[in-house]
């Protein structure tokens, strides 16, 4: 099991809080109005709503109907697309209100006036006529004796219908209608889409967000719209930070978890010979077994420019290179690296298992089998081929063929640890838990001073919630890497705190060990992503959301930067869902 995987079964356990409180994690964006500039949407307000004048009889049959939730297609159309538009003719105006009219005109005279101009604004807006529309409403604003947020609103729909829509007179009119009414649930689902279509996500974000809580989430396609752009900020926020990051390796632990997946091979026989360059690999590969990763890296680098003699070392070099390349999230070079280590030596089987590995980070799992058909040509009787193609298997539920392949490794070379394992979770995944725990027990004997079998089997003993069980596992597998000199995995310490968390609630002794972990491992995204959920989880979500945005600094990969960046914008919109109870409760 590699680091990864092994990260992504905490973080998916932790995560549960979110997934399991859906409504109340997409309650929560109301209050970042303060930084789009349109004031504060709660504040308290005399105003009934401000439903438009063609919008109230829709709202009186809505009052008499039980509190079913609205289909997503009514969540924010623009006005008068609910009815049925007649084709007519707008009457022309044959006295126009020039400003010398309107100022000897008495109020009453005013208001009847601009009640006219809007109705015909409504007609010219059903036959789709919206320029006319938006004429009419343009009028109505200027005669009407008191501000209407329906005509700004109104307006604001038939700049939408333009060919393209004007996006920003649609923002200024809703604007204008939200300063007249906060509670405008239309002009606020009008704005975000403006806002969304000019890739202005965060102010999107809280316009949605504030319009689902007004909504009291009764209509889908509200909650909806906070999701979906939830999703976009996050991708935009990734694509940023990928564009600026600093290529660099991810911590120790996860370095050694990823080339302690593949068996150890003997370093290569220099010849007689030997240049410079082949000196400098062999370093390289010295440092690499000694877990000094970053002199490592220089190294490996320098004997590739010095150049390398021998093709298997060349060979070598290049996917060394190559898996470094991977570990700091530049795919396409990794590629292209191991690419070239095949081509110097065809039969370099762990070059076409790492080639696998980056078609699976790219999604394109038919080029990773491929690449494990070639590797099994090259060299049927690799067992690393075969237990990283059953990693394949595992990662898409395929547990029968995994624990096939598992069992194959382990026939080949059976003092592999990580095949026992895999082939323990397998079974117990596939539904053979009997097997599954059968074969932890043995994998337990065979392999007293490792760490990973006690962790491992600790997880199953989790999920059966055996706690106390998973504990005693747990304090061993945490006993025996800290008897290591360095690089010792945390990853113990973290699942010691969850079973404490989910067996006791006990937060502060889940935190503890989650903090301790990081003492040894400042990296480690499990434990800092586990302090995160907890922080949300007990309401301090301040501290979570900056949690979550350490975590997406380390993560290494693109998934998990997303995923990161996603629980970082929600805690973000807890704090401010927080923000608006304080003030005014939505839900009475």
């Amino acid at each position: 099991m590699s680091a990864s995987e092994s990260s992504a079964g905490v973080v998916d356990r932790v995560s549960s809080f979110v997934s399991e409180h859906k409504k109340a994690v997409i309650v929560g964006a109301a209050v970042a109005v303060a930084a789009v500039g349109a004031g504060v949407y709660f504040a308290s307000t005399s105003r009934g709503g401000g439903a438009p004048d063609a919008e109230k009889g829709e709202r009186k049959k809505k009052k008499n109907k039980s509190k079913k939730r609205k289909a997503a297609k009514d969540a924010d159309r623009p006005i008068l697309e609910e009815i049925e538009p007649k084709v007519q003719e707008v009457p022309e105006d044959d006295t126009p209100l020039t400003a010398e009219r309107i100022a000897v005109m008495s109020t009453e005279e005013r208001a009847k006036a601009a009640a006219s101009l809007k109705a015909k604004g409504n007609s010219a807006y059903q036959a789709k006529q919206y320029s006319s529309a938006a004429d009419l409403y343009t009028r109505a604003i200027e005669v009407t004796p008191t501000p209407e947020p329906v005509f700004y609103s109104n307006r604001a729909a038939c700049y939408v219908h333009m060919d393209p829509p004007d996006q920003e007179k649609i923002v200024e009119d809703c604007t204008a209608a939200l300063a007249l009414d906060k509670r405008y649930v239309k002009a606020l689902n009008r704005r975000g889409a403006a806002l969304e279509a000019q890739g202005k996500y965060e102010e999107a974000l809280a316009d949605f967000t504030s319009a689902a809580i007004l909504d009291k989430f009764q209509t889908r396609g509200m909650q909806d719209n906070v999701e979906r752009v939830l999703k976009l900020l996050a991708r935009q926020k990734a694509d940023e930070i990928l564009a600026t990051r600093e290529p660099r390796l991810p911590s120790d632990v996860f370095v050694s978890a990823y080339f302690g997946a593949f068996r150890p091979r003997p370093l290569p026989t220099l010849p007689e010979n030997r240049t410079t360059g082949d000196e400098t690999l062999i370093k390289s590969l010295e440092a690499l077994q000694a877990g000094d990763y970053i002199h490592s890296l220089t190294l490996v680098n320098e004997a590739l420019e010095q150049g390398i003699s021998f093709d298997l070392g060349k060979a070598e070099a290049l996917n060394l290179r190559g898996s470094y390349k991977f570990l700091m999230g530049d795919v396409t070079g990794a590629k292209d690296d191991l690419m070239a280590s095949v081509e110097v030596v065809p039969s370099f089987t762990q070059s076409w298992v790492k080639i696998a590995s980056v078609y699976m980070e790219q999604g394109d799992s038919d080029k990773a089998f491929e690449c494990f058909d070639e590797a099994i040509k090259q060299n049927p009787d690799d067992p690393d081929v075969y237990y990283h193609r059953g990693q394949v298997y595992f990662i898409t539920n395929e547990f029968e063929k995994a624990a096939a392949d598992y069992t194959k490794s382990t026939a080949l070379d059976e003092n592999f640890v990580f095949s026992h394992i895999q082939l323990a979770v397998a079974q117990y995944k596939a539904g053979n838990i009997a097997n599954g725990m059968a074969t932890f027990r043995r994998t337990l004997k065979a392999f007293p001073d490792r760490s990973e079998p006690a962790n491992y089997y600790g997880e199953l003993l989790l999920d059966q919630q055996r706690y106390d069980d998973a504990i005693d596992k747990f304090d061993r597998a945490i006993e025996l890497e800290l008897a290591k000199p360095r690089a010792r995995n945390v990853l113990p310490m973290v699942n010691k705190g969850l079973t404490i968390f989910q067996a006791k609630q006990d937060v502060a002794a889940a935190e503890e060990l989650c903090k301790k972990a990081l003492e040894i491992d400042p990296e480690c995204e499990p434990a800092v992503g586990s302090l995160a959920q907890l922080a949300l989880q007990t309401n301090r979500v301040e501290e979570g959301s900056q949690l979550f945005k350490r975590q997406a600094e380390i993560t290494r990969s693109e998934p998990d930067l997303l995923g990161a960046l996603t629980y970082h914008f929600v805690g973000f919109l807890s704090d401010c869902y927080l923000r608006v109870r304080s003030r005014i409760d939505v839900f009475s």
